[in-house]
């Protein structure tokens, strides 16, 4: 079985390596090979390596000071119903106690 993405354009099976792009000879779209792998699925992980996934309970592994003197979120606390996000922070919650916010992976742990 072939690892190469079918086409973007007609989802044709037969598409080619060509230099650094693909191919495909059913309907002769080009594109590149960087194109392809920017669609793939990101992977989000937690500081231990796990998997992380939307729904998921989190908990803060360190103690988080809130920009704009909101206070801080201290280490252990859960965070439950996560949403990942594809920008700066990974992940935007609510906490309790301090409302809507974003957090980075690095900084959770998966419960």
């Amino acid at each position: 079985m072939s690892t190469l993405p079918p086409c973007p354009q007609c989802n044709g099976a037969f598409t080619y390596e060509d230099g650094g792009g693909y191919v495909c000879p059913e309907c002769g779209h080009e594109w590149q090979a960087q194109a392809f792998a920017a669609d793939e699925a990101k992977v989000y992980r937690d500081a231990a390596g796990n998997v992380l996934q939307d729904g998921d309970t989190v908990t803060v592994i360190k103690d988080l000071k809130l920009k704009g003197g909101g206070g801080t979120v201290k280490m252990g606390t859960k965070v439950k119903n996560i949403r990942l996000v594809d920008s700066d922070h990974d992940i935007d919650c609510k906490i309790d106690g301090f409302g809507a916010m974003s957090l980075k992976t690095e900084f959770v742990k998966k419960v």
